[in-house]
């Protein structure tokens, strides 16, 4: 017994001498300070090596070692993390953060990292921050491996998947595990899995996981993989169209804000006014002014900014434009072309008077934080400011449908439409029908100058990239019709922004004007035409 004992314990003491250097080596300082004279192919092994070990305390000296601050002792080949200290630098211990003295710059070597090592890195931190107790941290360590996979880190995704309990930080380590496993020498049955599960991530991001990986993956897995490819392809083909759909309705709405009140005065008035787009760049810098009072006064208001410079922009571009209409427009009415020229004549005017004020530069107009960033919906990506102005305009076309249809002088706006001299011979008052009309047309342009400074520059040339647009929208869909503008709007920005990605922005717009002319050739008079005896006549 006693024999046997002694045989036992001597193969024991055995196994732990012939143990001893690896546990020595598995030790985080030593690995650390093993970093100080390694070449980058060395490190980045080291790099694994120390995310195995688990050890959180790590993180600070993989965190120096990316920014460039770790450095290598010249009297004892410690690795420190270093920080300026007068014309000397203080060297911290890069486990336990605690000084370790001071020296002159020239006692330590800088160790160098590359952006291979960097990769590395990344990749090291995701797995050691897996563990951690902040479920932001272990959100953002498991999509930090996703990005950056490594075999080396897969048995510690591994451990830490199977303590996790957050759903949501369970399902992003799920995908981690995965891209890890794919680049793993696993079984390929796990791997089929694996791809299965990175598909299932779909998006740009999932295609280029697997691109990755398909030079070097097993030959029985490529039918597999080319498939996965191939349906993720398809998907992103519908979400690509989803999303040029999406953004030809947001730029519809755009031009339904711009062209809305040039479709009332166009339709009721006959004017081709020229300053409309002029009326749309004031109510930008009215934003504008009011941001630059809410900012020096009351800066806690600011998120209310937008709902203040609404009723501004609104009464400034609307007294301007009945000033307008009754100073020089209404010499002129019956004279299409002349009222073209003065108006032209008045854009450019405005367009000085604003570049005296407030300079010929670009002016900085802020997002509310309700109006900015953005949402993923399905494939595709709406941001807040496109989506608010989306609904804005939607809100101001009924509002405006609702004055037309149940107002007295929404009714007396569509009598004038429909026939002048009957509507006149009832006791309407034309020529303040006339002038309210347009006063209220260049309100609403004001209206859309505060919806488009939170998507454009705010310039003294806003208004000009909106005018022939404007134009094309109104007479596309029919003269002083609400529903024709809408439909008109809508209609052109799509049909924009599946024509850009082919052709180019300039020749898409030269397309869409040519197909609106042919479009006018077989209906003059637009998508939805007014009745009325004078129109008809």
């Amino acid at each position: 017994m006693t024999f046997k004992f002694f045989i036992q314990a001597f193969f024991a003491l055995l196994m732990l001498a012939l143990a001893t250097p690896s546990l020595a080596q598995s030790d985080p300082k030593d690995l650390i300070n093993a970093l100080g004279k390694a070449s980058f192919t060395e490190a980045a092994d080291l790099l694994g090596q120390i995310a195995a070990t688990g050890d959180t305390r790590v993180v600070p000296a993989l965190e120096a070692f990316a920014e460039g601050d770790l450095y290598l002792r010249k009297t004892d080949g410690a690795v420190v993390i270093t920080k300026a200290a007068g014309a000397n630098l203080e060297a911290i211990d890069p486990l336990t953060g605690q000084s370790a003295g001071e020296a002159p710059k020239a006692a330590f070597t800088k160790i160098k990292v590359n952006n291979t090592l960097r990769r590395a890195i990344r990749s090291a931190l995701g797995g050691l921050t897996l563990m951690s107790p902040d479920k932001s941290v272990r959100l953002q360590a498991a999509q930090s491996v996703l990005q950056s996979p490594s075999a080396e880190n897969l048995d510690l995704v591994e451990t830490a998947l199977a303590k996790e309990t957050d759903a949501e930080v369970k399902a992003r380590m799920e995908e981690a595990r995965a891209v890890s496993l794919l680049a793993s020498d696993r079984s390929v049955e796990e791997k089929r899995a694996a791809i299965d599960t990175v598909k299932s991530i779909g998006g740009r991001e999932a295609i280029g996981m697997l691109m990755t990986v398909s030079s070097s993956i097993d030959a029985s897995l490529k039918p597999d993989l080319d498939a996965a490819i191939a349906d993720l392809q398809g998907d992103l083909a519908l979400w690509d169209l989803a999303q040029n759909v999406w953004y030809g309705l947001s730029l519809g709405s755009v031009l339904l804000l711009a062209a809305i009140g040039l479709a009332i005065t166009f339709g009721v008035m006959g004017i081709i006014n020229m300053a409309h787009g002029e009326m749309v760049m004031i109510g930008a810098y009215s934003t504008f002014v009011v941001q630059e009072v809410i900012r020096s006064s009351y800066p806690g208001l600011f998120d209310w900014s937008l709902a203040i410079a609404l009723p501004v922009a609104f009464l400034v571009t609307g007294f301007i434009g009945l000033v307008v209409e009754r100073g020089v427009i209404r010499f002129l009415y019956g004279r299409p072309l002349e009222t073209l020229l003065a108006t032209w004549g008045i854009s450019l005017i405005l367009q000085q008077g604003v570049r005296t004020i407030f300079g010929p530069t670009n002016q900085e107009v802020g997002n509310p934080s309700w109006m900015s960033g953005s949402f993923p919906l399905g494939g595709i990506t709406v941001t807040w400011n496109r989506m608010w102005i989306i609904l804005f305009s939607l809100s101001i076309f009924f509002a405006l449908l609702v004055l037309m249809k149940k107002s007295a002088f929404g009714l007396q706006m569509r009598a004038v439409t429909q026939n002048r001299r009957m509507a006149s011979s009832m006791g309407i008052r034309t020529p303040w029908v006339d002038a309210f009309t347009f006063a209220l047309g260049s309100g609403i342009a004001g209206i859309a100058g505060v919806a488009l400074s939170q998507i454009d520059n705010v310039s003294p040339n806003l208004g000009q990239a909106y005018i022939i647009d404007s134009f094309m929208v109104v007479v596309f869909g029919g003269v002083g019709n609400l529903w024709g503008t809408l439909v008109g709007a809508l209609s052109l920005g799509v049909l924009n922004k599946f024509l850009e990605p082919s052709v180019g922005a300039v020749l898409g717009k030269i397309l869409v004007l040519v197909l609106i002319i042919l479009f006018i050739q077989k209906r003059p008079r637009g998508l939805f035409a007014l009745k009325g005896r004078a129109i008809e006549a």
